[in-house]
């Protein structure tokens, strides 16, 4: 299961604010080097919120097929068929519920082609869901995370990080 229903109407309505769901602009130009190095032809972005990445990419992407899946945003609520060379998943997996991380993971083994970019966040976020529980479910230090990840991709290869944020790049 890669969301409960309970979970999926807290996220539903956690999407009516403008901000959440929209932090993935920011991670655009690592996302934008990684396709540049790797010249995927086609891209998910697995957790695309408010749609900000493909956005931001602009013209990187005009030319590749690019799919967008959100379970709790109506448009992007049905997970695309088949594989993608590339899938990204940005400010997604701290915000999953832990009994359905292992099933979002083997989720996301089974869409990409050639390689997963991930960004996580570590640490506590600055919104909280409507039942009061912080909205990063899972906070995990950096070499958690890598364990966990190396448990479902061949390769986990963190290409940055900061004191609260992981960027890495994951190969099946």
């Amino acid at each position: 299961m890669l969301i409960t229903p309970r979970y999926l109407r807290q996220q539903k309505e956690l999407h009516r604010n403008a901000r959440y769901g929209a932090a993935s602009k920011k991670f655009a130009p690592l996302v934008a080097e990684l396709i540049i190095e790797h010249d995927p032809r086609s891209i998910l972005d697995y957790g695309a919120g408010k749609g900000a990445l493909k956005q931001a990419l602009g013209p990187l992407v005009k030319a590749r097929k690019f799919a967008q899946y959100d379970p709790a945003v109506w448009r992007y609520s049905v997970l695309p068929h088949g594989t993608f060379d590339m899938v990204c998943c940005i400010d997604v997996l701290e915000h999953i519920e832990p009994k359905c991380l292992d099933d979002v993971l083997k989720s996301l083994l089974a869409k990409t082609r050639l390689l997963l970019a991930v960004t996580i966040h570590t640490g506590p976020a600055g919104k909280s869901l409507p039942d009061g529980r912080n909205a990063h479910l899972i906070q995990w230090p950096a070499e958690k995370w890598q364990g966990k990840l190396g448990q479902y991709f061949a390769s986990v290869q963190l290409r940055q990080q900061t004191e609260t944020t992981l960027f890495g790049v994951c190969l099946p």
